[in-house]
């Protein structure tokens, strides 16, 4: 039997904590790996920037695969429509069809807490964020989990947006502040989540306090840029993944070479690599997300789910006869 696992199943199994500690496992288990993380990318002719993205997941230590098939439309809500398969590695029997905007959001705004509380400095009650959407949503979420959040500095294009997302942080226990321009949330913040569909820099290296931390999730793709390449250059720079940071990530859109990246993430988690390496250094997380988080995340949530009886049953396929079929 294949498990149906929409948006609001998934909602009753999983939990920020339990998935945070997946993503943290799976950060050093992928050091260990030789395959390479694989996408394929369509663009869509239908809308500007529309996209549809394949991406097969493999993790040592986890016996499933997972294929999601994605799309995503900037000007839609949400952004990210798909489903992911959940695959046995032996006999590839569909264990699961998962909703992949829940997973998407989730996999990427926890990597990015985990990322954010590893990076930035001790001690960093306040949180700036640029571009307020369903990823930065989740990556607060996580960071709360994290470390003490008090206060957080909020800048959408659409202000709307921005005071709505305020809205409900604010009802979360958070003191929020709705600014006019990113270089107001870098300028108040030590800590930064940059969270757009931005093809300019939004950021510059005169904008960014000594010592701080960015945390840039939207130059994920070809031609998306959040921050300038002077600003990447003088910074420590950490990625998830050093090719696809050099053919779909910022390091290549702003022309700069894998050299100029310090470590992958699962270097600063396993404690082979510093955080910093002084106080005045700024650090920049810069992620274009990997294939095998969604396996991570999507086998945590599966068997939670075969645990907790959650989830809708469905057959594909009639049993032949001599296992009991009609």
């Amino acid at each position: 039997m294949t498990v149906l696992l929409g948006a609001t199943e998934l909602q009753r199994v999983v939990t920020p904590e339990a998935m945070v500690r997946a993503l943290r496992q799976g950060f050093v288990a992928a050091l260990a790996t030789r395959t390479a993380p694989q996408r394929v990318r369509q663009s869509l002719p239908m809308s500007s920037g529309s996209i549809a993205v394949l991406l097969p997941g493999l993790l040592p230590g986890i016996p499933a695969y997972t294929v999601k098939v994605n799309a995503k439309f900037p000007d839609a809500d949400p952004a990210i429509s798909g489903i992911v398969c959940l695959h046995d590695l032996e006999t590839g029997e569909l264990l699961a069809l998962l909703d992949s905007a829940f997973v998407t959001a989730w996999r990427t705004g926890l990597s990015a807490a985990l990322a954010t509380d590893l990076l930035s400095p001790a001690g960093t009650r306040a949180v700036g964020i640029i571009g307020a959407g369903a990823q930065a949503d989740m990556t607060l979420r996580g960071l709360t989990r994290l470390r003490t959040v008090e206060r957080v500095v909020i800048h959408d294009a659409d202000d709307g947006r921005a005071h709505r997302r305020a809205e409900v942080w604010q009802r979360a226990g958070l003191a929020c502040q709705v600014v006019g321009s990113a270089r107001e949330v870098a300028r108040t913040c030590d800590s930064v989540v940059t969270a757009t569909w931005s093809r300019r820099p939004l950021l510059h290296l005169p904008d960014v306090r000594p010592g701080s931390h960015i945390t840039s999730l939207g130059a994920d793709e070809p031609g998306k840029v959040e921050l300038d390449a002077g600003l990447l250059r003088h910074a420590r720079v950490i990625v998830d993944d050093l090719d696809l940071a050099m053919t779909s990530g910022a390091l290549g859109s702003a022309g700069l070479r894998r050299e100029d990246a310090a470590a992958v993430l699962g270097r600063i988690i396993d404690g082979t690599v510093p955080a910093r390496t002084d106080a005045e250094q700024v650090t920049v997380y810069t992620p274009v997300g990997l294939p095998w988080q969604d396996l991570a995340l999507s086998w945590a949530a599966y068997q939670a789910a075969l645990r907790d009886g959650v989830g809708v049953d469905f057959r594909f396929h009639s049993r032949p006869k001599d296992e009991g079929g009609a």
